[in-house]
């Protein structure tokens, strides 16, 4: 049995919890929470099942140093100590990421410097010759933690950012992070028992990391590559059988519907849900919230409506109050979570939430709030016996902080009564251009390994059944799943929309 490492999964503000549930699920342990990262132990095939299954983490690192440091000479005097042999080798490329939380270390740039100073030096000393940099495209990426005098040095095992799935292909302005997407998710307690609906989709990011969670797929399935594909100690065998591995997927028997006021959106919607191979499970349809109509069986809503930052309304207040009236009138008896960034905005909507989750959706600290809709007065609800609020949703309102008084509003309270009727959203339709190449043999995914398209299955209720996802044999659009012999679809280059953090 493999012996068991230090590992830290980074994430997003607000969704550690979400995270520290995945990986215990996933079999770590040790798992402590901390700020915008989650630490556990395991072995290998936990390191690679981190990065392929994962949810809501960002990255996943493996510490390979923990010292004290006050000055940039004693950094790099404790990374000069470690045996870069073991790491990196002479003909290979590497690069340093520097986090600092430091009234020492003021620049997180001049650290990285200091850092690969170090281990450049090192083989100089050793070898005459030392390794190149490569920021772009290392072989070896490291990160450098600093919190005061605290530093951890460690390897980065995923390489590009974990959020960063594969199947976008296009988006619109201001895409919804996936993993803040799939946190959210996750956060509502839904896995696929009810239908799932987005009145205010964009480019489709919350339908398909619904579709991955009702199916327990790994979002992985869709990445090129990862960083821990270089390492030297590297097991293609033992993450062959991982990535091969759908033992735990299972059948979705609901539906996910998506709609959007702007015909663009839709079109971005379908395109990444075809790319993912998921439009059997999700329907994207061009309509304005205002007009939807009540669901004819049980279902869950999740909506990222505009905030007046990055994307707006002429009547923005006036959006939300439609949001309340529709939700009341047509969401009876069904859960709706908003997600939304300021106090005033979540005031028109005129319902009571049962839940607030502070979470950041990029730099803006923005609130994840549920609303339990019923018919008649809230007095008669709870007369019959019902709870707005459960005893672990009161605790964790109690622990929760919230919106911080007098924030700007940025002058758009003046130009509330303009347009009533006002588009949801304003778009910008990127377009992306993307190689058509034939299929191919996966067998080795470190030279040039294509990132998959799953391209439009007719048939995705039997998913099981021998199919192999390497190894040449394609996935099949036939009924009978991803086994046939059906070549799976184009394969892309995908631009990138999101920043890393």
């Amino acid at each position: 049995m493999e012996q068991e490492f230090e590992l830290i999964a980074k994430t997003f503000m607000g969704l550690e919890s979400v995270l520290a549930q995945e990986l215990t699920q996933l079999g770590a342990n040790n798992v402590q929470i901390g700020r915008r990262m989650v630490s556990f132990t395991g072995d290998k095939e936990l390191m690679y099942r981190a990065n392929f299954q994962l949810h809501t983490a960002i990255r996943v690192l493996k510490p390979i140093a923990h010292f004290k440091a006050t000055t940039a000479d004693e950094v790099y005097e404790e990374v000069k100590k470690i045996d870069w042999s073991q790491y990196i080798d002479l003909k290979e490329s590497f690069a340093v990421d520097s986090v600092v939380f430091s009234e020492e270390f003021r620049h997180s740039k001049f650290v990285s410097y200091k850092v690969k100073d170090a281990i450049v030096d090192q083989f100089r000393e050793k070898a005459g010759q030392r390794p190149n940099i490569s920021v772009s495209n290392p072989d070896i990426r490291l990160n450098m933690h600093i919190a005061e005098d605290k530093c951890t040095l460690s390897l980065d095992s995923s390489g590009e950012s974990l959020h960063r799935r594969g199947y976008r292909q296009e988006s619109v302005e201001a895409p919804l992070n996936e993993v803040l997407a799939a946190g959210m998710i996750l956060m509502t307690g839904w896995k696929g028992e009810t239908d799932f609906i987005d009145p205010m989709c964009g480019s489709g990011t919350l339908l398909v990391e619904a579709a991955l969670i009702a199916r327990n797929m790994a979002p992985g399935l869709f990445r090129k590559e990862y960083a821990f594909e270089k390492w030297h100690d590297f097991d293609s065998e033992l993450f062959d059988r991982i990535y091969n591995d759908d033992s735990q997927e299972r059948e979705f028997k609901h539906h996910i519907y998506g709609y959007d006021i702007d015909m663009a959106a839709v079109n971005t919607a379908t395109l990444n849900a075809k790319a993912a191979g998921l439009t059997n499970d999700i329907t994207v349809k061009q309509a304005d919230f205002k007009d939807f109509k009540q669901p004819e069986g049980k279902a869950i809503l999740v909506v990222n409506p505009p905030y007046g930052e990055r994307i707006s309304t002429p009547d923005l207040l006036g959006t939300y109050r439609m949001m309340g009236e529709v939700l009341k009138h047509q969401f009876k008896n069904n859960d709706a979570w908003v997600l939304s960034y300021r106090q005033e905005c979540f005031d028109q909507i005129g319902l009571k939430p049962s839940i607030k989750i502070p979470v950041y959706n990029g730099s803006l600290e923005c609130e994840f709030r549920k609303y339990q809709m019923f018919e008649g007065k809230l007095k008669e609800f709870r007369g019959e016996g019902n709870i707005l609020k459960t005893e672990d949703e009161k605790r964790a309102m109690s622990e929760k902080h919230r919106f911080k008084k007098n924030r700007d509003f940025k002058k758009r309270l003046d130009e509330e009564e303009e347009n009533e009727e006002g588009d949801i959203r304003t778009f910008k339709f990127h377009k992306i251009s993307f190689k058509d190449n034939d299929g191919g043999s996966r067998d080795d995914r470190r030279r040039g390994r294509d990132r998959k398209s799953f391209g439009d299955r007719s048939d995705r209720n039997d998913m099981k059944g021998g199919k192999e996802r390497r190894g040449g044999k394609s996935f099949g659009g036939d009924k009978g799943g991803r086994k046939g012999g059906k070549d799976f679809g184009k394969k892309f280059n995908n631009k990138r929309f999101n920043d890393d953090i």
